[in-house]
């Protein structure tokens, strides 16, 4: 299953701002990262964890992103949210939340994003889809250590995973829905994506190139479906792509492109890095 799909017609800087603190947000076991008291807002994620992740996992996530200026808030819905619930947790974040506001997800949580977007009347800025799962034939890694080296080959994040009393392991064992995979995958949903007043929503797709559980050629076909579209592929990157072991690159690909957001939803080249020939 991995045809292509298209887009859903859906002063002075303040000095670098110190990593804030995670605390709870408005939303039961939600976890949310701020720039520093004083420092300049520049924008916000809102993302849904994937399967097995809870909210804190992305404590690095959040403190990287707070410390160039955008605030992380990661949801906590339960395993299964319905894209009206998505939506409306989203909304209750961006009502009172810098612009630009931009919905994101990793694994199964990019397609529920990608879901509450396209059906639920989602309206942020732009789309960030991390470690698109657009396969539901690929076997699940067969113990725990399987699962560690399929998610990461960073020895930080694998310590957090192992750590974490409330990460579920075993759930890439959990069949993707059908009611996210099929709409995913099927073009003409694009008839029925919701569009945004400039024109066709922003998209960041982010993926290992060597993600055993989500292999990248789906992801290639989708994301040239999308009419403003973005794809990283990370090289020997792995499925938790947010957390692996290039996630310092990462996450400075996402604030490029958060940047780039800032100007408009046509996304002006902010930077052209040329290599001279040799």
């Amino acid at each position: 299953m991995s045809a292509p799909v298209a887009q859903a017609a859906i002063a002075p800087a303040a000095p670098a701002p110190v990593p804030a603190a995670a605390a709870p947000g408005p939303r039961p076991g939600m976890l949310v990262w701020e720039p520093a008291e004083g420092a300049a807002r520049r924008g916000t994620v809102v993302l849904l964890p994937g399967r097995g992740e809870s909210p804190a996992v992305y404590q690095r996530f959040g403190r990287r992103l707070a410390a160039d200026g955008y605030g992380v808030h990661v949801l906590a819905l339960g395993p299964e949210p319905a894209p009206a619930e998505v939506a409306a947790a989203f909304a209750a974040v961006a009502g009172q939340a810098p612009a630009p506001v931009v919905l994101a997800g990793s694994d199964t949580g990019a397609l529920r994003a990608l879901a509450a977007a396209r059906e639920a009347g989602a309206r942020p800025d732009g789309l960030v889809l991390a470690a698109l799962p657009l396969t539901d034939d690929t076997p699940p890694p067969g113990d725990w250590e399987e699962e560690l080296a399929a998610r990461t080959s960073c020895p930080a994040h694998r310590g957090v995973l192992t750590a974490d009393p409330a990460f579920g392991r075993g759930r890439f064992a959990d069949r993707v829905p059908d009611a996210l995979l099929a709409p995913a995958l099927n073009p003409a949903a694009a008839e029925a994506a919701a569009p945004v007043a400039a024109g066709p929503l922003p998209v960041l797709v982010l993926h290992g190139a060597a993600d055993p559980v989500a292999p990248p050629q789906a992801v290639r076909e989708f994301a040239a479906g999308l009419p403003a579209a973005v794809l990283v592929l990370v090289e020997d990157g792995r499925h938790d792509v947010l957390n692996d072991a290039t996630h310092r690159s990462v996450a400075a690909q996402l604030v490029q492109w958060l940047e780039r957001l800032r100007g408009g939803p046509d996304l002006p080249r902010l930077l052209t890095v040329e290599e001279p020939a040799r």
